[in-house]
């Protein structure tokens, strides 16, 4: 089946990448998740369209991308989250919070759906983070959840 990615799919493809994969892995999980959209040579002329915003968006280079991870890893990043008294949190820490607790430690706008958590961090404590910046670039900084 022949696909056209809207979303970034870890080890497929970026957004505007015409991929093809088995029929129900896009039938059954990327087409009902709004990750792709069916190829056709209509929504193949959207291709330019989803690329540009793409560019808009993405860290520039390589050298770019560098200068980002240097600046993500110097950041100490806490965020405080309302927890019980055993720390467990009501809840748990999501993606957007995350980003916005790195944008509130003093560090660059990041696109959420790059992120890559260990696991749900549903309790207080430090978690590693990390956070594709490149291809071949990666970036890891603590994240400190903190009761608030």
């Amino acid at each position: 089946m022949k696909i056209i990615l809207t979303q970034e799919v870890s080890g497929l493809g970026a957004p505007g990448d015409i991929v093809e994969v088995k029929d129900g892995y896009g039938r059954n999980y990327l087409l009902p998740q709004g990750f792709a959209i069916a190829w056709t040579k209509g929504a193949e002329k959207q291709v330019t369209v989803i690329k540009r915003a793409r560019a808009a968006r993405e860290i520039r280079d390589l050298d770019h991308a560098n200068e980002v991870k240097a600046q993500i890893e110097g950041l100490k990043v806490n965020l405080k989250a309302r927890a019980g008294d055993g720390g467990r949190l009501f809840g748990s820490v999501t993606s957007a919070e995350i980003v916005d607790a790195v944008k509130a430690a003093g560090g660059p706008t990041l696109d959420r759906r790059r992120l890559e958590l260990p696991s749900h961090i549903k309790s207080l404590g430090a978690y590693p983070v990390s956070i594709r910046l490149h291809p071949e670039v990666t970036a890891k900084f603590d994240l400190n959840v903190v009761k608030g």
